[in-house]
């Protein structure tokens, strides 16, 4: 049975919940970035059953047109090519809506296993010290110090292209971010009076660390999960850019990107330009999300 207190506290905690998402919604420019994430993420999950075509399956490709711009039909006067096609007669339309899915899942899955490997990291180094809090933070400052785009490429000349290969690499590149950040906010909360309190109830240092320390370092966190979702994308839309991301079976906008820039030059400008404003709308969105959840978190950012 709950006692009296324990009621309290939960609705406390709605409360806080309630008024956080209130003081949310009160940007009208951060909620037209998450209007505008939604429907994107919406758009991406359902690519397979929206999209004209499936840009990638050799069997749903019609002839092979590189001259049809925006708005035009095709030979047979039976589709309408909104965006146009690219160099091999693929609808950009839809090769945006798949280059969507696989670009989300590299920022999203890198961001979220990147997040809990260093803020597990972090709470080993903040709450062992010594020496363990030494080597760890060692090999932190070692990971920040070279340039990000370097070592990916590095990384994945030795791994080879694929969309597990670029998630993995971006793990070991952004766990350090996430490994600072908790083992500072890890720092501050283990020397609360409620950390005490539970030491002096006997309470293993594992019970502590997870299930008192670690709520309390969470919102810094969330607010580094969601703009590290926006440079994993940017990384990895740079990656395929380069030609050394996600192979050309499996599109991403960085992909497509690339794939048009050899028809700049031919005033075939759609090829590239349609795909960069997408990732250029993604970004900007997850940005617009991540700054105001960063302000609502932190009281004292609020303008």
């Amino acid at each position: 049975m709950s006692t009296p207190a324990a009621l309290a506290r939960r609705g406390a905690e709605r409360s806080l919940w309630w008024r956080m998402g209130a003081d949310f919604l009160a940007s009208r420019v951060a909620t037209a970035g998450l209007v505008v994430l939604a429907l994107i993420v919406l758009a991406a999950l359902l690519a397979p059953w929206i999209a004209l075509q499936n840009p990638y399956d050799l069997l749903q490709i019609d002839v092979l047109d590189a001259r049809l711009r925006p708005g035009s039909a095709s030979s047979g006067g039976e589709r309408t090519y909104w965006l146009g096609t690219d160099g091999q007669g693929r609808d950009l339309s839809s090769a945006i809506l798949y280059g969507l899915r696989i670009s989300l899942l590299v920022g999203i899955g890198s961001a979220a296993i990147a997040s809990v490997v260093g803020t597990l990291v972090g709470l080993v180094a903040a709450y062992a010290g010594g020496k363990v809090d030494a080597v760890l933070m060692r090999l932190v400052d070692l990971l920040l110090s070279f340039p990000t785009i370097l070592m990916a490429l590095m990384i994945l000349a030795w791994l080879g292209k694929g969309v597990g290969n670029v998630v993995l690499t971006l793990v070991l590149l952004e766990w350090s971010y996430y490994a600072r950040t908790a083992r500072g906010q890890a720092l501050v909360e283990t020397r609360r009076d409620y950390v005490d309190a539970a030491r002096g109830q006997g309470l293993p240092a594992r019970r502590i660390a997870l299930g008192h320390v670690l709520p309390n370092c969470l919102p810094p966190l969330m607010v580094i999960a969601a703009l590290q979702v926006a440079r994993a994308i940017t990384l990895e839309a740079t990656l395929s850019f380069l030609g050394v991301g996600v192979p050309i079976t499996e599109p991403s906008l960085g992909l497509l990107i690339a794939n048009g820039y050899q028809f700049l030059l031919s005033n075939e400008y759609w090829i590239s330009f349609f795909p960069g404003v997408a990732l250029l709308v993604t970004i900007v969105a997850i940005n617009l999300v991540g700054d105001q959840l960063r302000d609502v978190l932190n009281p004292r950012l609020q303008r």
